[in-house]
């Protein structure tokens, strides 16, 4: 996330090194992944935080291994979806009770993904809504749940209106959440 963030300001490791006073070996452990931004000092956070021009929050919001996770539940989701089909997938989560289990976890948001998920796939599918998931239509997110790379746009690009864009296209059974899809199709 911070190499993506550095090759968009066209700031190489070393030159980012040199304007934040990090060291350079400990700035590319961070920038290749060795280290995790969580571990380093407060100090060393805020220095990146001022070269890269996004707050500190932001910084570690983004180089958090929960947003990784959620990517890759999206992702597999996707996958499970394209491999199945519709019909199956929305019938695998309902008997797996995946949704339920999610939220006993305190999963919130892969909890109402799935909830979206199901929503939007009865919806194109002419289906009636699963009654099961009523308790948890009433809930959404704090906080909009962009995709990574939305997120990180915005955070590089903060005057352009990518997060407006990507907000005013999501799928309407997402928004509900406040979580932001666009394509439920696009597995890779």
């Amino acid at each position: 996330m911070i190499k993506k963030i550095l090759n968009e300001k066209n700031i190489s490791v070393y030159k980012c090194a040199k304007l934040s006073g990090i060291p350079y070996s400990t700035l590319s452990d961070i920038v290749n992944g060795v280290t995790e931004l969580h571990t380093c000092s407060a100090n060393t956070v805020y220095r990146l935080s001022k070269v890269l021009n996004v707050s500190m929050e932001t910084l570690m919001e983004l180089s958090n291994s929960t947003f990784d996770d959620f990517e890759v539940f999206k992702s597999n989701i996707k996958h499970e979806i394209k491999e199945l089909g519709d019909y199956q997938f929305i019938i695998k989560v309902y008997l797996e009770e995946r949704v339920e289990n999610y939220w006993k976890s305190f999963k919130r948001a892969e909890a109402l993904y799935l909830v979206a998920t199901v929503d939007y796939l009865s919806r194109i599918n002419d289906l009636p809504l699963a009654n099961r998931y009523d308790e948890y239509r009433s809930f959404k997110l704090e906080d909009f749940l962009l995709p990574k790379d939305v997120a990180i746009d915005s955070i590089i690009h903060p005057n352009s209106n990518t997060k407006e864009a990507a907000i005013e296209n999501a799928i309407p059974e997402f928004l509900k959440y406040n979580i932001v899809e666009v394509n439920l199709r696009d597995a890779c």
